[in-house]
């Protein structure tokens, strides 16, 4: 049978899923009257939630009797350690491209890994039926971005397909058409079968899968000779040690789901049972002649947090795990699939180092790890500096804003305020297009301030470019914090009190601690106030006064909201139910002891 192995990517929110959903339906994966949603390949909670793809996944369809592998990527550029592996797997690429938005920064930085791995690709440029979308302009500014991107002349030469994924159709021309096979005929056409080369067993392990039933399952593509169930194998790690080991089960994707095989050809794509102790990079080669594949390089990680047991007033109230033993095992245990994550020990045996590619990489992670009941204590996400030739470097990333020209003005201030130079400024119709080139420091806490003073309009985009010299300090939060004076559940008569004060994250009724921070100061500086007074009451009635209390409703943050608002002396106290700020020091004397000895080293 004919093998297509073809790799879906795109920028977050340009319809690569609805794609994979229709090539699905086209090719009846399913039966006519099963009921199967939208979305199907995104099927981890927190993917449907946010819209966004995470992890990569697999999908067979057979179409003219040929077998087509699909891949569908993460689009962020915070997974790319996601991306780069599972393109190793694929012959071809669609990348996707919205015919009003055009190619994005994180488009680019796939097709970049894609070129590189000289991949066939195809352009489909999804959503036609938008209003004022321009699908010739886009067209053009692909074929450049490939120009910009050293594609080879056959890459050039790439075919374009036109259409609409959410209406079902896509077309070599804009004429809509009824379905979507002129696409999966393309596909045909123009991605080549796998290369198959003469020699012994080699397949490199991309991906990873788990099974409660079966343990890690290795998956990859069988880039030369063949594997068969109950075969000895050599295992070809990282470092060039070789284990030997045995096939105990081989599964081939089909449809959504996984059918057991006993022998599977090079170039089809296979998860292989039975194998212990592997990682993401290794070879699995012949028993007698094992020869290892080049190892899979992933992008450095360039942010670093820590991570600890959750050491409040309130540890243990609301979840599962909340030992250091519970939190080290579940981090090592992410590295195991997250390539581009680390972790180290600190001098504390209670906290942890976890380096990432961004804010969304390690809010992911802890949002994962919350759900499944772990409490934690997060500190502020910093950049990894380096030194390079002796001078202190920091990492910088390349900055898309599109918004209203009215805000244009606003943006381009609030980004050079945090060391950003403009690059590039266009206007796409009533929309200004402005890039940056911009420090990572810079980017925390920049989307908060970004939309608010933009009405919501500004959609932003970044990725990660090179390591350059240190920018100097960047300023950060204005204005101080309202902190808890004492333990205790706040009153709607102490709140409304202390609004003049500033704006609360916390409603009356609430369960406060000390050094818990319940608001933010109009004013720089902390401030410590008494949320919990409750009214003094006395035998003389005024009717309606009690009820007087005119409280705004709190301000409600998400976790990426709060790792970017915290400041170097707070941290955020994740548990299952709830996201706290809090000061890492909460007693308020000693918060000023440590602050004068601070300052008096400095001196």
């Amino acid at each position: 049978m004919q093998i297509r192995n073809i790799a879906i990517i795109a920028h977050v929110d340009h319809g690569k899923t609805t794609l994979v959903d229709k090539i699905l339906h086209a090719t009846h994966v399913f039966r006519s009257n099963q009921e199967t949603g939208e979305l199907i390949m995104d099927s981890n909670d927190l993917e449907r939630e946010r819209g966004i793809t995470i992890f990569s996944k697999n999908a067979s369809v057979t179409y003219k009797d040929v077998k087509i592998n699909v891949i569908d990527t993460p689009g962020h550029a915070d997974f790319g350690g996601e991306v780069e592996r599972v393109l190793k797997m694929a012959d071809g690429v669609i990348l996707l491209v919205d015919a009003f938005e055009g190619p994005m920064p994180q488009t680019r930085f796939v097709l970049q890994k894609a070129l590189q791995l000289n991949l066939k690709p195809i352009v489909v440029i999804n959503k036609v039926d938008k209003p004022n979308c321009r699908p010739d302009e886009v067209h053009d500014a692909v074929f450049e971005l490939f120009f910009n991107l050293d594609a080879s002349e056959e890459q050039l030469n790439f075919p374009t397909f036109y259409g609409s994924g959410k209406n079902g159709w896509f077309n070599s021309s804009l004429t809509p058409c009824e379905d979507i096979t002129p696409l999966l005929d393309g596909i045909l056409q123009y991605v080549p079968e796998p290369k198959i080369s003469e020699g012994t067993l080699q397949m490199q392990i991309t991906s990873l899968d788990y099974s409660s039933f079966l343990g890690r399952i290795a998956v990859g593509k069988v880039t030369r000779g063949s594997i068969k169930e109950n075969e000895p194998i050599s295992l070809v790690m990282a470092d060039g040690t070789v284990k030997k080991s045995r096939v105990r089960e081989l599964y081939v994707f089909e449809g959504m789901g996984k059918k057991k095989v006993t022998e599977v050809l090079s170039g089809d794509i296979c998860a292989v049972v039975g194998l212990e102790d592997f990682n993401i990079g290794d070879t699995i080669a012949d028993f007698e002649n094992p020869e290892a594949l080049p190892v899979i390089k992933v992008d450095e990680p360039t942010m670093n947090m820590t991570f600890g047991i959750n050491n409040s007033p309130f540890f243990g109230k609301d979840g599962k795990f909340v030992t250091s033993r519970h939190l080290r095992d579940r981090l090592i245990k992410e590295t195991e699939k997250n390539l581009a994550l680390r972790v180290e020990d600190t001098e504390s045996g209670d906290t942890f180092m976890v380096y990432g590619r961004g804010i969304l990489h390690l809010g992911i992670l802890i949002e994962t790890m919350r759900r499944e009941g772990f409490e934690l204590t997060v500190g502020q996400p910093r950049v990894i500096v380096k030194l390079i030739d002796g001078k202190k470097a920091e990492p910088y990333e390349n900055l898309v804003v599109d918004v209203p020209q009215e805000f244009a003005s606003k943006v381009i201030d609030l980004v050079t305020r945090r060391k950003g130079e403009m690059h590039v400024m266009e206007t796409k119709g009533d929309i200004q297009h402005l890039e940056f080139e911009i420090p990572s420091r810079g980017l925390i806490g920049l989307r908060t301030q970004m939309l608010t003073n933009t009405q919501g309009e500004a959609v932003m985009a970044h990725r990660f470019t090179e390591y350059k010299a240190w920018k100097g300090a960047i300023p950060g939060r204005n204005n101080g914090v309202l902190l808890a004076k004492d333990n205790g559940t706040t009153t709607g008569y102490s709140l409304d009190k202390l609004q003049d004060r500033g704006f609360f994250f916390v409603d009356p009724g609430e369960e406060v601690y000390k050094g818990m921070i319940i608001g933010e100061n109009n004013k720089p500086g902390d401030l410590v106030v008494n949320s919990n007074e409750g009214k003094k009451l006395t035998n003389m009635r005024a009717s309606g006064t009690d009820a007087a209390t005119n409280i705004a409703p709190k301000t409600v943050l998400t976790l990426e909201e709060c790792m970017e608002y915290i400041q170097q002396d707070e941290c955020i106290e994740v548990t299952p139910h709830f996201i706290r700020m809090r000061k890492s020091i909460l007693d308020e004397d000693e918060r000023k002891r440590v602050q004068k000895s601070m300052k008096a080293e400095e001196v």
